[in-house]
C-alpha cells in the first residue's frame, strides 16, 4: 500500500502523469471494500505514508538546509507531518468501514469511497489552518478532467479522480459493467466539453508583464552588506525593458523593512516607474515601530503606495501556533520568521497597471477558496513566492501547479514571480505561456488579458461539491439501512 500511495505522486508535477492518480486509489479502495474497520485504518495509514512520505518530502530540505535545523529535530518534524497527513486516509478508512457494510456493494464502492475522499480532502484544506498541498485534483490540470474546474474547484476534481478509480475497479470486478462504462467515458467526456466553455471574458487591453527573477541565494537573501547588490539587480532587469505596463518582483525582493527603504530607494524606484508609464509590485516585509508587530506584505507602486498584508501564514514558519503552551521551547528550534502577523480580511485590492489585482503571497495560492475572495472584482491574479525554501525538491513544480489550478478555477491569468524559480506567466484556462528556468536570474515578459466575469467555483465555492459529497455518503448510508432492514 507504500508503493500505491509513493506511485500517486508521479500524477502530480513536474512527472505530470495524470492517470497514475486514478490508478494509485485502485488498490486501496480494493482493500477497502473487505476491511474491518482496524484494517482499512491501516491501509489508510499505509496509503498516506507512502503517498505523502513521497510527496512532501521537501518538507526536511526547508526545515534543515535552509531553517538551520539540526538533523535531529527535522526528520522527526518531517515524519510527524507525514504522519499527521496520513491520519486523513486512515481515519476515512475506519469510519467508511465503520458505518457501511462489510462487504462494500457497487453503490457503496462508488458513492461512499469517492466522496469520503473528496470531503477528507477538503477538511484536510482549512482542519488546523489546512495543508490542501497534494490535492489529488491538482494533478489534473493538463488532464480532461480540468474542464471542471470552474464548475467544482480542485476538490470536485479529486472526486471525480477517485470516482474513476471506483469505476475502475468495478469493471474489473465485472460489477454493473455497463452502468460503469458509461459513467467513466461520460466523466471524462464531460470534463472535455466543459473545458470548451469560455466561463469569463476579457477586460480591456492585453497589458505587458514582466517578471523578475532574482535567484538571490537564502543564505545571502538577509545579509546586509548583500542587499545594495541585491537592489541594484532588480532595478537594472526591470527598467532596461521597453514598453511595459506591469512588473512583478517577488516575495521579500526588497529585503529590508519598508521603513528603511521608503525615503531613498522606494522615491528612486517611483521616479523610474514615472518615466515608464510602468506600474511595479514587490514583496517587502513591513514593521509596526509602534506595536513590533510585523507583516509579509506586497506594495504597489506607480501610482498611490499600497500594501496587501499576507493573510494566511505558515505554521512554524511564519508564526508558531499555541505559543502561549509551548512558551519558547520552540525557540530551540531556530525556526527564523516566525512571528509574523497576519493581515487582516477583507483588504483592499492591490490597483496594479489600471486593474484591480488578486494577491496573494507564497502558501496563500494554494487555498482556493481563499483566493476567491477578491473575486469578481479583480481582474488579474499575482502571486509572489520566494521557492528558494524548496532546494532541488519536487515543492516548486508542485507549487506552480497548484497556482496553474487557481488560474482555471477562476477564469483569470495567473502572474507567479519567484526569487529562484519558477515563475511564470500562466493564462486564464491554466496554460504556460512563458516561464523562467530554476536557479537563474531571469526575466519573463510576456502579454496577459486582463478578464472579467465569474466562473461558477467564484460564485459558490467548495459549497457544491461538499454538499454533494455529504449527500452521497447519507445515501449510500440509507441504501445500507434499507437492505440490512
Amino acid at each position: 500500500m507504500p508503493v500505491a500511495g509513493a506511485l500517486a505522486v508521479t500524477a502530480f508535477a513536474p512527472l505530470g502523469w495524470f492517470p497514475v492518480a486514478c490508478l494509485a486509489l485502485l488498490p486501496l479502495f480494493y482493500c477497502w471494500q473487505q476491511d474491518t474497520p482496524v484494517q482499512a485504518l491501516r491501509h489508510g495509514l499505509l496509503f498516506g505514508l507512502g503517498f505523502f512520505g513521497a510527496g512532501i518530502s521537501w518538507v526536511f530540505v526547508s526545515v534543515h538546509e535552509y531553517g538551520h535545523v539540526p538533523i535531529a529535530a527535522a526528520v522527526p518534524v518531517t515524519l510527524a507531518l507525514v504522519l499527521f497527513l496520513s491520519l486523513y486516509p486512515a481515519l476515512l478508512g475506519y469510519l467508511l468501514k465503520r458505518f457501511l457494510p462489510p462487504q462494500a456493494s457497487w453503490p457503496t464502492l462508488v458513492l461512499a469511497f469517492p466522496a469520503g475522499w473528496a470531503l477528507s480532502e477538503w477538511l484536510r484544506g482549512w482542519l488546523f489552518s489546512g495543508f490542501p498541498w497534494l490535492s489529488i485534483g491538482n494533478s489534473q490540470v493538463d488532464s480532461p478532467l480540468a474542464g471542471y474546474a470552474p464548475v467544482l474547484g480542485v476538490f470536485g476534481i479529486g472526486w471525480l479522480v477517485a470516482l474513476s478509480a471506483a469505476l475502475l475497479l468495478a469493471l474489473l470486478q465485472q460489477r454493473e459493467r455497463a452502468v460503469s462504462v458509461v459513467a467513466l467515458v461520460g466523466i471524462w467526456a464531460g470534463g472535455l466539453l466543459l473545458g470548451q466553455i469560455g466561463w469569463t471574458s476579457p477586460r480591456g487591453e492585453a497589458i505587458s508583464v514582466a517578471l523578475v527573477q532574482g535567484n538571490i541565494a537564502q543564505q545571502d537573501k538577509w545579509q546586509a552588506d548583500k542587499l545594495l547588490d541585491s537592489l541594484a539587480l532588480y532595478a537594472d532587469r526591470s527598467f532596461s525593458l521597453p514598453d511595459i505596463d506591469l512588473i512583478v518582483w517577488p516575495e521579500t525582493a526588497i529585503a529590508a523593512f519598508y521603513d528603511q527603504v521608503s525615503e531613498n530607494f522606494i522615491p528612486y524606484i517611483e521616479e523610474k516607474l514615472q518615466d515608464s508609464g510602468a506600474s511595479l509590485l514587490t514583496g517587502i516585509p513591513m514593521l509596526d515601530r509602534g506595536s513590533w508587530e510585523y507583516y509579509n506584505a506586497v506594495m504597489s507602486l506607480g501610482g498611490k503606495r499600497a500594501f496587501y498584508y499576507k493573510r494566511h501564514l505558515v505554521p512554524y514558519g511564519e508564526y508558531l501556533p499555541m505559543r502561549w503552551l509551548f512558551g519558547s521551547t520552540l525557540d530551540a528550534l531556530a525556526v527564523p520568521n516566525a512571528d509574523f502577523s497576519g493581515g487582516d480580511d477583507g483588504q483592499p485590492l492591490l490597483q496594479a497597471a489600471g486593474y484591480p489585482v488578486a494577491t496573494s503571497i507564497c502558501f496563500e495560492v494554494v487555498f482556493g477558496e481563499e483566493m476567491i475572495q477578491a473575486l469578481p472584482e479583480a481582474a488579474l491574479l499575482v502571486n509572489v513566492s520566494n521557492d528558494a525554501w524548496f532546494g532541488r525538491s519536487l515543492a516548486p513544480f508542485q507549487h506552480l501547479e497548484m497556482a496553474r489550478m487557481r488560474a482555471r478555477e477562476t477564469g483569470r491569468p495567473m502572474l507567479r514571480a519567484t526569487n529562484t524559480g519558477i515563475s511564470a506567466l500562466i493564462d486564464h484556462q491554466g496554460r504556460i505561456t512563458a516561464r523562467s528556468r530554476q536557479f537563474e536570474a531571469a526575466v519573463v515578459t510576456g502579454e496577459v488579458e486582463p478578464r472579467q466575469g465569474a466562473t461558477p467555483y467564484v460564485r459558490w465555492g467548495n459549497v457544491p461539491i461538499v454538499a454533494l459529497c455529504a449527500g452521497l455518503l447519507l445515501f449510500a448510508g440509507f441504501l445500507h439501512r434499507r437492505a440490512a432492514g
